[in-house]
């Protein structure tokens, strides 16, 4: 529901019989005995009951509902600072979501945000957020695991190089707009209600450019490569988004700049996996190794090795753990350390001289007498 504006003009409060700091439980009891009193069941054929009836009934469905009621609440708070004489309020200067920006800009078909974009801040002669840029960026396995210092290239918005963002050829400035006298928005009388919106002449800066810059026309901003520099934490995740502050577009009026957003790919690895903070990994052992129990040698993401004692009787596709030869990730709490784990893979030999063929066929008869003595 969009604020009305008798909301200025009635008090709901009054109505339901409550004060202002009322309980919703206070507010619903009040409510269901008046609306219980002025029923028109109750009252066949009584039109000043049935309009009490109905103004109840308006009173609770803003002040039952939490969101409504702090609206309501805003809306009137703001007009008691109008004073006696009517209210005069400045749209843009009340942005944000769910602001009375917003809920005056609904009421008289304007919206309290501003163009700037994305994390901008509302259009006005004063200073405007640039808005955030989104850009890709893909780092092989080994560099998101350990982390790297790399490049950015983009071409993006940038301050003009020419007239430093002011807009103005070299040697001229900008001029105050004679629209709206420097003030960036236009008071707009509507009876009972004083409004203001952005100056259509000079689009909210209060000044006009009479000599625009050749190089971006006016607007103090051109598109240009740049290269960003920085750096990536090690533990990165395949499509994670690293926020760089303050590197995106630039902001207009003296304003900050916004953000710029890098989403990371991560290539695949020909051999590790990652599971979490952990590595993985899959290596071969022979059935001798896995019979007998023994050591054998794992590989580690930077190119070493490290030994790994399994038992005997160790089955196909079982999973070990190699301590702290994860991913060590920084955190508020410290670092993060993880695992590497290692699954086994039997190989089977796809051809076998006389002497191996003899081991497997007294294996296998050995095999077989065991169990025939077995039942």
């Amino acid at each position: 529901m969009s604020p009305q504006r008798e909301w200025f003009e009635k008090n709901y409060y009054e109505t339901l019989g409550v004060s202002e700091s009322a309980s919703d439980k206070e507010i619903k009891k009040a409510y269901r005995k008046l609306a219980g009193d002025l029923h028109p069941d109750k009252n066949p054929g009584n039109a000043a009951a049935e309009e009490k009836f109905k103004d109840v009934s308006a009173a609770y469905e803003v002040l039952g509902d939490e969101a409504k009621r702090k609206e309501y609440d805003d809306v009137r708070a703001m007009g008691a600072r109008g004073g006696p004489g009517g209210f005069s309020f400045n749209v843009d200067d009340m942005s944000g979501s769910g602001g009375l920006g917003d809920i005056l800009g609904s009421m008289f078909g304007r919206s309290g945000r501003g163009p700037a974009g994305r994390g901008g801040s509302a259009a006005g002669v004063g200073p405007r957020r640039g808005a955030d840029i989104e850009a890709q960026l893909t780092v092989d396995f080994a560099d998101a695991v350990n982390g790297i210092e790399t490049s950015l290239f983009l071409t993006t918005d940038a301050q003009c190089s020419t007239c430093h963002g002011s807009g103005s050829r070299p040697g001229t400035s900008p001029k105050v707009c004679s629209n709206c006298g420097g003030r960036g928005v236009i008071d707009d009388n509507q009876g009972f209600f004083a409004m203001s919106s952005p100056c259509r002449v000079c689009q909210g800066n209060g000044v006009t450019v009479e000599y625009p810059c050749d190089t971006c026309r006016g607007s103090g901003i051109e598109k240009r490569p740049r290269e960003v520099k920085t750096r990536i934490p090690a533990g990165v995740k395949d499509g994670q988004t690293i926020k760089l502050k303050g590197r995106g577009a630039p902001g207009r009026n003296g304003g900050p700049s916004g953000d710029l957003l890098v989403q990371l790919k991560v290539m695949g690895h020909e051999r590790f996996g990652r599971s979490g903070d952990n590595l993985t990994v899959t290596v071969p052992i022979s059935f001798a190794d896995a019979a007998l129990g023994g050591t054998i040698d794992v590989p580690t993401l930077d190119g070493s090795t490290v030994t790994l004692r399994i038992r005997p009787g160790t089955q196909p596709g079982s999973r070990h753990r190699v301590k702290g030869k994860g991913i060590t990730r920084s955190t508020r709490q410290g670092d993060m350390e993880g695992d590497l784990i290692v699954t086994v893979d039997l190989i089977v030999p796809t051809e076998l001289n006389d002497a191996q063929r003899a081991a497997v066929e007294a294996f296998a008869a050995a095999t077989t007498v065991e169990a025939t003595q077995e039942t």
